[in-house]
């Protein structure tokens, strides 16, 4: 069947936009391929299209489980047989799929990365032929690109020990050291990385300059002029979406909260009630957005910074992809910006971090278990600095992940037990009652002690965990896992720790540097006096855009200087002593300049929340503080 005929019986279209039409050639013609498309422009199609024409699996590397979602769903409403292996699945679904994937039956798989860590998927998967890689959110893949993703830096070896012959790379948010990164990491031809244009006619960008007391008002106006647009307004913080909407609501605005903090049952409320119209203004954190593909949001608003350009323009990409004139309006000034850089300071792990970690991983021997969360409590890096760590780790061959399980299982009877355990043959029955008598009951739930059950039956931990998947899926009890212990193969375990502690710590100062200068640039750009369209359209390699839009706030004739909160007086260095000495007083160990620089910041770290620091009176009393400018003053008094 040729790919035009494919396109119509299956997705409905005459014809590919050109940019598809180039990735779509490059792929048919055997080669990898880049699509940099801006959000709403069709990049899915790129592999959903040749999927169905490769002969062996197409394998998607998806970052949100969302995302997975909503693809998957359109996947099957167009008749194409797709699957995801996720965590929301029981040991019976995975194994079922894997058997359809075997057996040829499915043609896209979607995981996470994360899913790669596991030994046995990866065993899986290795016997398993495979046309296609597809990476979706691709500048997850670049430490100098927003929203890195450690594991990604992985996919090349992954794609190398599957041998798989081709890579997809799909973004709508890369800069050109990020392209220049994806194409030199994966090996991609410079003519077959596509960009199409970045430019939206029909998106009127506006920066309006406010004090911090003038936003909620100017925010109210703005929604005032028509209050049933749908709109969406970000906020950087949780509480913050709560305290707006409540205030929209009190100046008559029909407005609701979404963030992260809520369950997923009510954010899916949410989601659906502003598709349908009957919500029309959502305040959200970034949480929002994901999967929201409604084509007729006339209203993007920053009540807060965004965390960098490309955010910002994925959040204002959500904007008019109906092609309709829509706003995108900033209500901007400065007093965010220093909690956005101080938690750039805070992710990067000290010297003495990073020696106690190599130190753990010298005692392991040949195999290192590790739990994160005790791992990052015991070596004060936080969660997603230490995941960067192992990561670099990885690359260094100094560790190999081997597969990862989960340390605690409890359960509670929605059945009787004996009404379970009638529903089985002798067999099956004695070993499900070791399995109940191994797990005592406290208050409602049961914990699963697995030496328990095999000291009794001589039952595996593998089979208990099955029979217990079995019985919560039947819904005859309620399962839940916590405590993931992930695995590595420990492959040089003679370190030099001074030099191996100075090459991590250098990577970490290199990513830090570049996070700040990002946030940099995005103030530099609300500023900026040249077209605000042509500039965020330059960012992104897009050099076709007019130097000219005619929509801006700039090329209306209203650039912005974005307000500049005044700073409180620093502290005498007495009132600095007295902080810093009661919360010394509370720890075992001497604690650094960083972490006492972290502690006047208002900046959690796990030896910070070990010592209950956000109790203590210096706790974030410097927060308007440049983090730099604080450790300064504490390396001159120390």
């Amino acid at each position: 069947m040729t790919l035009l005929n494919t396109l119509q019986q299956h997705f409905g279209f005459s014809s590919l936009r050109p940019g598809q039409k180039q990735v779509i050639d490059t792929l048919m013609a055997g080669h990898s391929a880049a699509a940099i498309f801006p959000t709403g422009s069709g990049k899915s199609l790129c592999y959903q299209l040749p999927a169905l024409l490769l002969p062996q699996l197409t394998l998607v590397i998806s970052p949100l489980l969302a995302l997975m979602q909503d693809q998957l769903a359109f996947l099957q409403r167009m008749n194409i047989p797709a699957a995801s292996i996720d965590s929301t699945q029981s040991w019976e679904e995975s194994r079922r799929i894997m058997q359809e994937v075997r057996e040829g039956r499915i043609k896209v798989l979607m995981i996470s990365v994360e899913r790669l860590k596991n030994e046995r998927f990866r065993q899986f998967i290795g016997q398993i032929p495979i046309s296609l890689l597809v990476v979706d959110e691709a500048h997850c893949i670049s430490e100098w690109g927003h929203n890195f993703r450690p594991d990604y830096l992985k996919l090349p070896d992954y794609c190398r020990q599957l041998n798989i012959p081709q890579v997809l790379l799909l973004t709508a948010t890369a800069t050109p050291n990020v392209i220049d990164d994806m194409q030199q990491k994966f090996g991609l031809l410079r003519e077959n990385v596509v960009i199409t244009g970045f430019y939206r006619p029909n998106l009127h960008i506006e920066v309006i300059p406010v004090s911090e007391a003038e936003k909620m008002p100017a925010l109210i106006e703005q929604l005032r002029e028509d209050p049933t647009l749908p709109s969406i307004v970000y906020v950087t913080l949780q509480h913050t979406a709560e305290r707006v909407a409540e205030r929209l609501v009190a100046a008559g605005i029909a407005a609701q909260a979404y963030h992260a903090g809520m369950d997923q049952d009510r954010r899916r409320q949410l989601q659906q009630a502003f598709m349908a119209g009957s919500v029309p203004c959502i305040v959200a954190t970034i949480a929002f957005g994901m999967g929201v593909d409604k084509a007729d949001i006339r209203r993007v608003i920053h009540y807060d910074l965004p965390k960098s350009i490309e955010n910002y323009s994925q959040e204002i990409g959500r904007a008019g992809r109906d092609g309709q004139p829509s706003r995108c309006i900033l209500l901007g000034n400065q007093s965010g910006l220093n909690v956005l850089e101080n938690f750039v300071y805070g992710d990067t792990p000290e010297p003495e971090a990073i020696t106690s970690l190599l130190n753990e991983l010298q005692q392991a021997g040949e195999q290192w278990e590790l739990m994160p969360l005790r791992l990052s409590n015991s070596t004060n890096i936080r969660l997603l600095p230490l995941k960067t760590l192992l990561v670099y780790l990885e690359l260094n061959r100094t560790i190999e992940p081997q597969y990862s399980y989960f340390a605690d299982y409890r359960f509670k009877f929605i059945r009787s037990k004996e009404e379970i355990l009638s529903s089985f043959n002798p067999d099956r029955r004695a070993f499900l009652t070791a399995v109940f008598n191994g797990s005592p009951l406290a208050r409602s739930w049961c914990q699963v002690d697995f030496d328990a059950i095999w000291q009794q039956y001589g039952g595996e931990r593998k089979r208990a965990i099955t029979a217990l998947d079995y019985l919560h899926q039947q819904g005859w009890i309620s399962l839940e896992s916590k405590q993931m212990i992930e695995v590595y193969r420990v492959l040089q375990q003679n370190i030099d720790l001074p030099a191996e502690t100075a090459r991590l710590h250098e990577l970490f100062q290199q990513k830090e540097k570049s996070e700040i200068t990002r946030l940099a640039e995005m103030i530099g750009f609300f500023e900026s006096d040249r077209c605000l369209s042509h500039r965020l359209a330059g960012y992104f390699a897009d050099h076709q855009a007019p130097e000219r839009c005619g929509h801006c706030s700039v090329c209306t004739g209203q650039p912005a200087q974005l307000p500049v909160p005044s700073r409180p007086a620093l502290p005498t260095d007495e009132q600095l002593q007295h902080w810093c000495q009661a919360l010394q007083a509370d720890s075992e160990q001497r604690l650094s300049n960083h972490t006492l620089a972290c502690f006047l910041c208002g900046i959690s770290t796990p030896l910070l929340n070990r010592l209950k620091a956000r109790k203590r009176l210096g706790f974030g009393q410097l927060e308007q503080q440049r983090f730099g400018e604080i450790q300064l003053l504490l390396n001159r008094l120390s």
